[in-house]
């Protein structure tokens, strides 16, 4: 018997082994007797399908048995590298298995998603994912060395945070809808700060254009704290920005808070209403992150590593400690994930694509 029958016969005994007690193998009209399989069957055959089932069963009792790589691919002690930090950490003290965070930054994160996405999917490598490197980075990037659908495993989303309508104290408007107004009766005379171009501050600026069908002109800036010092000395109108660190110039005054991009009210600003409620039907921006690792993961390992992740994000410290910086836990299942990933990409693809963005 060759070892191509042999895998054959091992794979169907193994995803029938719990009909044994009805005693037959296999399905339908090709099941057969047990007792009459196994006598058919020589020692040899017999001692290689046990074995080969036996391996199986202890691969998914025993996951992981080796260390765990969890890329970052943004720099040391940012958000994403600390809630990474946090991750593996309890990871760690569940598995026995060290759960190393290995910073690979570069092009916006896509270079630590490519490694990802060419690393062996056998779920000892795994990557913290954002809609930056998820969903913007297909439309933004013309040769993106990866496919952010087709090319990964989703386990689960772990968090989900808004951005906030930010204007100069100066400017007189109160309501996003008397932001539109002016806007309307000013077109191209207005000027919105960004973090750079294809970021999520750029990118939430660019979907309000259109939905409200406005003009504005953008000024981007090396990062997110260099447009909020924009906007507060004068040189711009407009930013999105974080909710935490906008927070603070809005209580002393120095800001005004129009909304916040997420479709229901922030826990971190409550009283502050939403962009679509606020007079623009659909406009939502959300940043988010994720874990995910390569394509063709063992399904055991996919599961074990949702089971554990979504335990870990559900401790009521972790749920508190991270409102404070207005970050919402959201976890799911690896399809409802997957599900999302498909969604964002062909939004984001839209909303840059009738902008014209384009980084190299």
């Amino acid at each position: 018997m060759t070892a191509t029958r042999v895998k054959r016969i091992s794979h169907t005994f193994s995803l029938t082994w719990a009909h044994r007690a009805r005693g037959r193998v296999g399905r339908g009209a090709n099941a057969v007797p047990f007792l009459k399989f196994t006598t058919a069957c020589s020692p040899v055959v017999l001692a290689t399908i046990f074995a080969t089932f036996n391996a199986h069963a202890a691969a998914v009792a025993e996951y992981p048995t080796k260390p765990i790589r969890l890329i970052v691919p943004f720099a040391a002690g940012g958000g994403l590298d600390v809630l990474g930090r946090m991750i593996a950490q309890r990871l760690t003290d569940r598995f026995g298995q060290p759960v190393v965070v290995d910073n690979r930054t570069g092009a916006g994160g896509t270079v630590g998603a490519e490694i990802t996405a060419k690393s062996a999917p056998d779920g000892y490598t795994l990557i913290m994912g954002s809609i930056g490197t998820h969903a913007i980075s297909p439309g933004l990037y013309k040769n993106l060395p990866y496919d952010a659908v087709r090319d990964f495993t989703p386990v689960t989303q772990i968090t989900m945070s808004p951005n906030i309508l930010l204007v100069n104290s100066s400017l007189p408007v109160t309501t996003v809808k008397e932001l539109i107004a002016l806007a309307k009766a000013k077109p191209d005379q207005l000027n919105y700060g960004s973090g750079g171009v294809g970021g999520t501050t750029h990118l939430s600026a660019e979907l309000l254009k259109s939905l409200a069908q406005i003009r504005l002109n953008h000024v981007p800036y090396k990062g997110g704290s260099q447009a909020v010092i924009a906007l507060l000395g004068g040189e711009v109108s407009i930013i999105f920005n974080t909710i935490i660190s906008s927070m603070p110039h809005v209580k002393a005054g120095k800001l005004k808070a129009l909304g916040v991009t997420s479709t229901k009210r922030s826990p971190a600003a409550p009283t502050l209403v939403t962009i679509a409620e606020a007079g623009v039907p659909g406009y939502e921006f959300v940043s988010w992150y994720g874990v995910l690792g390569p394509a063709g993961m063992p399904a055991h390992a996919v599961s074990k590593l949702n089971d554990e992740i979504r335990r870990i994000m559900s401790a009521e410290a972790i749920v508190t400690s991270l409102a404070s910086d207005a970050l919402e836990v959201v976890t799911g299942t690896p399809q409802e994930f997957a599900n999302h990933i498909r969604q964002e990409v062909a939004k984001w693809g839209k909303v840059i694509k009738n902008v014209g963005i384009r980084a190299e």
